[in-house]
């Protein structure tokens, strides 16, 4: 598994690309504040508590930016796609009242749970994901070879999304780099059940993986 013009505009435009470069969490900070200036999120996101939105969310937001959205890139293979996962997800936590020692956790399960249910929901644009496996595959020679190699991604993530949920998440964070102990705490298992769940996850995906491929 895995997991985004003219004269004077363009010299803004390659800054710009340049300042995401070099400080992607900055520059998604100064997004999430543009949507705040719109009253984008003036409401209570998705499954959080009313009230304020929490004073330690932009360092949270800074710390932990590129984690999230690896773990969400690793789930749906498009950059754009885990950065929108990203933003939805530092919303909710914007809105919680998750102590502040166990947000990395919470937010790399939230960013799995949320890119899982657009996996699952079918609304993805195929040409996201082409796009974003062309940029991130060296050039091949070979059409055929770089055609396999997009239609395996499709394959695991589908079999991906029809995994048990826990199964499904485990996995992630821990193919997301997250270490057992990080993903006991995150998930609320034991440490020495980590690996077996783990395991048994990876088992299940190389199982769902050949059943489909004997039905083709």
């Amino acid at each position: 598994m895995d997991l985004i013009r003219h004269g004077g505009a363009a010299a803004v435009a390659v800054a710009a690309a340049a300042a995401v470069r070099a400080d992607p969490a900055g520059a998604a900070t100064e997004r999430w504040a543009e949507r705040r200036g719109r009253g984008e999120v003036s409401g209570t996101a998705r499954g959080s508590s009313s009230g304020p939105v929490r004073a330690d969310l932009e360092e949270v937001f800074r710390r932990d930016y590129e984690r999230v959205v690896g773990v969400a890139a690793r789930v749906l293979g498009a950059r754009d796609e885990a950065e929108d996962v990203a933003q939805e997800v530092f919303l909710s936590f914007g809105r919680s009242n998750v102590p502040a020692a166990e947000a990395r956790g919470w937010l790399s399960v939230a960013a799995a749970h949320t890119a899982l249910n657009l996996l699952r929901s079918g609304r993805r644009r195929a040409s996201r994901e082409e796009t974003a496996a062309a940029a991130d595959s060296p050039v091949v020679s070979d059409v055929a070879e770089a055609v396999v190699t997009l239609e395996e991604r499709r394959r695991v993530r589908a079999a991906l999304a029809r995994l048990p949920r826990k199964s499904a998440v485990a996995l992630v964070l821990r193919h997301s780099g997250l270490s057992y102990a990080d993903v006991a705490t995150a998930l609320d298992l034991s440490l020495g059940s980590v690996g077996t769940t783990v395991r048994r996850a990876e088992s299940a995906l190389r199982k769902e993986l050949n059943r489909h491929a004997s039905s083709d």
